[in-house]
């Protein structure tokens, strides 16, 4: 017979305070996120304010002048950590973390007419707005809103469905702690793929197609055989062979024209023509490197990193000894407020610091291109940061550096190694701009094949198996070289 019983026992475990979760929430953010994030923390709490304009940033420099932030700083208790060593060949300007620019009013921007700019500019309505749209008046249970969402939110400029069903399952799953089923994702993939425009949401160009058909009337002509056709013999209907689709279909050469006339009635690539939200939501970069005297200097955009303090009219209400609930109510937003300001700063330094070291390693490509670029992983931005793989995957996700070449993400500086016949390492950037410039430069009547390009990288020392060359080619959007010919 079992007893119960008290037994005391010690033990350790790691417990996130709350700072720190809203630390690593605001290191996964883009820009335009914390924003967001930041305008909803200054509405909702009102010890904080946003201090605009208060200095500008020397570019020339990289220093910046005192703003007079130290007349706040015992409120918010903001120290300085995690320098850069002055033995890097890359200038970081810290100072530059919490200044911004002043915008004009919108008073101010109008045109000769009175009329306000935003009005006159206003963004046109992008696919997933109007996809939102209909699925707001359709009736969806929370969790299939949920995978909606998910759907919608990987649309490509086309209309197709960029995720696979696993990545749309992990993504559900992490936004409810629950796991979803595949079905439950197919299921709402249908119903989505239903809004208008009709063959949105298709994972393919015949699965696009098959959608449009079956949403036609029963007697439309020439529906059921295109319906045959896309089903049973896709492959085939490229080549507009009617003789072999005749002989493969058992069907007469008339049906099916008719059937293939109809298929080219349909829209190939539903969204186009909506705006983009890539047009709709400008990218802002968070990091802007220059060179300058000779130094790579690697600075926090102004723009993109929100500049807060605690508003010193209400702080001083502050009563230490009284317990009344307006003292309670200021004691509790004041704590709010400088977890919110020490959460930005970690989160401001944080990116400097990985951004430092990404133009360290990628010196190359900031002086020479593409081809230059180095190999590099998140494991070794990890170890000479002293961070955890997984806050360098967070921290280069939906962040943006602005170099002289380009605005690009910093998950763009990573890239898989490749060995050399030299024993070095090349990275897989390098040698697809290594192919894309071949390919520029070919002979028009002659185009290298897979197998030609592999031996002009060998001449350089890079070792690459032809398949590897079709997959970057490929993943390049460059047709092989026959189709390459017949195009030119």
């Amino acid at each position: 017979m079992m007893k119960a019983g008290l037994q005391l026992s010690l033990g350790q475990s790691l417990t996130m305070t709350p700072q720190l979760q809203q630390a690593i929430r605001l290191l996964q953010l883009s820009t335009l996120e914390l924003q967001q994030e930041v305008q909803q923390a200054l509405d909702n709490n009102p010890l904080l304010d946003l201090e605009e304009g208060s200095s500008e940033v020397h570019h020339e420099s990289g220093e910046a002048e005192p703003n007079g932030r130290e007349q706040d700083a015992p409120l918010h208790d903001m120290d300085q950590q995690g320098a850069m060593p002055d033995e890097l060949p890359v200038d970081t300007a810290w100072d530059d973390v919490y200044q911004s620019s002043a915008t004009a009013s919108s008073n101010e921007r109008s045109d000769e007419d009175g009329n306000p700019i935003e009005e006159r500019n206003a963004p046109a309505e992008s696919l997933q707005d109007h996809l939102r749209w209909q699925l707001n008046l359709t009736p969806f249970s929370d969790t299939d809103r949920l995978i909606a969402e998910a759907i919608i939110d990987s649309l490509d400029e086309r209309g197709y469905l960029t995720s696979s069903l696993e990545d749309l399952i992990d993504t559900i799953s992490n936004w409810r702690d629950e796991a979803v089923e595949e079905d439950e994702v197919v299921a709402v993939l249908h119903r989505v793929q239903q809004f208008d425009p009709i063959g949105v949401a298709a994972r393919d160009l015949c699965e696009c197609l098959l959608v449009q058909l079956k949403h036609l009337v029963e007697p439309t002509p020439g529906r059921s055989v295109a319906l045959n056709l896309l089903t049973h013999h896709a492959d085939k209907i490229a080549s507009s062979n009617l003789t072999n689709l005749a002989r493969s279909t058992q069907m007469s050469a008339n049906e099916i024209e008719l059937a293939l006339t109809l298929i080219r009635q349909l829209k190939p690539h539903p969204g186009a023509g909506w705006a983009s939200n890539e047009q709709d939501r400008p990218t802002i970069p968070d990091v802007v490197v220059r060179k300058h005297k000779g130094r790579w200097l690697v600075e926090l955009n102004p723009d993109a990193a929100p500049k807060l303090r605690i508003n010193s009219h209400y702080a001083s209400l502050l009563k230490r000894a009284d317990s009344s609930s307006d003292n309670v109510f200021i004691k509790d937003h004041l704590q709010e407020a400088r977890w919110l300001i020490k959460s930005l700063q970690s989160r401001h330094e944080t990116l400097l610091k990985v951004a430092s070291c990404i133009v360290e390693h990628q010196r190359g490509f900031l002086e020479d291109g593409p081809e230059a670029m180095r190999p590099l992983i998140l494991r070794e931005v990890a170890d000479e940061v002293g961070l955890h793989e997984s806050t360098i995957s967070r921290v280069t996700t939906q962040k943006f550096m602005l170099t002289p070449r380009g605005l690009f993400e910093l998950k763009y500086f990573f890239s898989s190694h490749v060995a050399t016949s030299g024993g070095g390492e090349a990275s897989s950037t390098a040698i697809r701009a290594m192919i894309k410039k071949l390919v520029a430069q070919e002979d028009s009547r002659k185009p290298l094949s897979d197998n030609k390009i592999a031996d002009l990288l060998l001449k350089e020392g890079i070792e690459v198996a032809r398949r590897t060359i079709a997959k970057y080619r490929e993943a390049l959007n460059i047709p092989s070289s026959s189709d390459r010919k017949r195009l030119l």
